[in-house]
C-alpha cells in the first residue's frame, strides 16, 4: 500500500530511531530534521507541509534504477546528486521500501566510519 507524505516521513523516522547510535536534530533549519550516525548524516526529513520528502544515501546504480521506476523518487535534494535520492509519496512507495532505503542509507554511511567509532 502506498503511503501519504506524513506516513512516509513517520516510517523513515521510526526506522532511523530504531537503529543503533542514531542522533537527530535540526542543525541547518527548522524544516530539516537531520539523522546521523557517528556524526554523519544518513537521513534528512523535510518538514514542509507542501513538500513531504525524505532524502537518503543510495548506491548510485540503485538510485538511478529507483528514479527510473518511480517519478516521485528524484536526485537528492541538498546533497550530492549522485549518491543521494529524495523520496516523496506516490504509487509504489511503501513502508517496506522506505524502511529499506533508510536502513541501506544508514549502513552505507556507517561503512565510512572508522570501526572504533561505530556504535556497538
Amino acid at each position: 500500500m502506498s503511503l501519504s507524505g506524513e506516513q512516509l516521513q513517520d516510517t523513515a523516522r521510526d526506522t532511523a530511531l530504531a537503529l543503533p547510535g542514531v542522533s537527530h536534530g535540526r542543525p541547518f533549519t527548522e524544516q530539516l530534521d537531520v539523522y546521523k550516525v557517528a556524526g554523519k548524516v544518513f537521513l534528512i526529513v523535510t518538514d514542509d507541509p507542501d513538500e513531504r520528502i525524505v532524502t537518503v544515501k543510495a548506491q548510485p546504480e540503485y538510485g538511478r534504477l529507483l528514479q527510473g521506476e518511480h517519478p516521485w523518487i528524484t536526485r537528492g535534494r541538498y546533497l550530492d546528486k549522485r549518491h543521494w535520492i529524495s523520496v516523496g509519496a506516490g504509487r509504489g512507495v511503501t513502508a517496506d521500501l522506505v524502511a529499506e532505503l533508510v536502513d541501506d542509507s544508514y549502513h552505507l554511511v556507517l561503512e565510512t566510519v572508522p570501526r572504533n567509532r561505530r556504535p556497538g
